[in-house]
């Protein structure tokens, strides 16, 4: 057996957390030109098409689900994506592509609190430790001072904007991750059926949301420069959502729930180098912060 196929769902849990990262940076590219709310609609109605094609190729349609199960998964993806990921958006045109997927490892430690809270998930010491590194390492990146280009780039008050939005992105992704978990729990729901209904109630509730924000969308395509636009969008969606979920999940299948999750949680470290690579001045401080975070997460599971 070759070391590839011996550790695939490891590999497949590395690819997914560098392909986050690498898709954070075309996302704050978008979102230079597009809204937060307009852009987490065209990343989920794209992601909705694709996973749609992949249920029908794959004959992966088995439409079994119990009706309170369909009503939570919707609750779960209108929390965690359609609020989440809008608050995600936001946070990374305020603080930048490094601080806000640092900010996103604290929803592990999250979900681990909410798992205890409402699904009676117990933790253990290492655990409760692993939460308090994760987010000691969080606060020490945050509140460096940093300079040079990139994040030192942006007002100073965009800082706090920035990390509001990041932890309202965190609680929301733990938050969804909890009721899908319930479901995961009581019910044979595939994880593709499951991230169809997700997305479905995320991207429902960005149409409400724009309907009463009575603000024109689309705007952009009238604007030199939009096929390319389109290009990034298109790519970001393909390689960081739709591809990078679907090796998340075969990450679940193949590797331990503990190593796969770890794994999954190193994005902070991959952008890294691609924050360096942009122009951004990385001190040690900052590098030491992110391992001290992944750490964390490590430990917690």
């Amino acid at each position: 057996m070759s070391f590839s196929s011996l550790f695939l769902g490891e590999i497949a849990a590395l690819s997914a957390a560098f392909l986050w990262a690498a898709a954070a940076v075309l996302f704050e590219k978008i979102g230079r030109r597009i809204r937060p709310l307009e852009m987490n609609l065209l990343k989920g109605s794209l992601a909705i098409v694709l996973l749609l094609l992949t249920l029908w190729l794959t004959r992966s349609f088995q439409w079994n689900i119990p009706g309170w199960a369909v009503a939570v998964l919707l609750v779960s993806g209108a929390v965690g994506i359609g609020l989440g990921d809008t608050a995600y958006f936001a946070a990374l045109q305020n603080i930048g592509i490094r601080r806000n997927l640092l900010l996103g490892t604290l929803a592990p430690p999250l979900t681990a609190v909410m798992g205890l809270m409402f699904l009676s998930e117990r933790m253990a010491w290492t655990a409760w430790l692993g939460v308090f590194v994760t987010t000691a390492g969080v606060a020490w990146v945050i509140t460096e001072q940093t300079s040079g280009k990139g994040e030192a780039q942006r007002p100073a008050g965009h800082l706090m904007r920035g990390v509001i939005f990041g932890v309202i992105s965190a609680v929301c992704q733990a938050g969804g991750a909890i009721l899908s978990r319930l479901v995961f729990m009581q019910t044979e729901v595939s994880a593709l059926e499951s991230a169809l209904l997700r997305l479905i109630a995320g991207v429902g509730i960005l149409y409400i949301w724009i309907i009463f924000q009575k603000q024109p969308i689309l705007q952009w395509t009238k604007e030199p420069g939009r096929t390319r636009l389109w290009v990034l969008i298109v790519t970001s969606v393909v390689f960081g959502t739709y591809l990078a979920i679907w090796l998340q999940q075969i990450a679940f299948k193949l590797a331990p729930t503990a190593i796969a999750q770890t794994l999954v949680a190193t994005s902070p470290i991959f952008s890294l180098p691609i924050a360096w690579f942009m122009g951004e001045k990385l001190t040690l401080r900052a590098v030491l912060g992110v391992l001290v975070a992944v750490v964390g997460v490590a430990l917690l599971f």
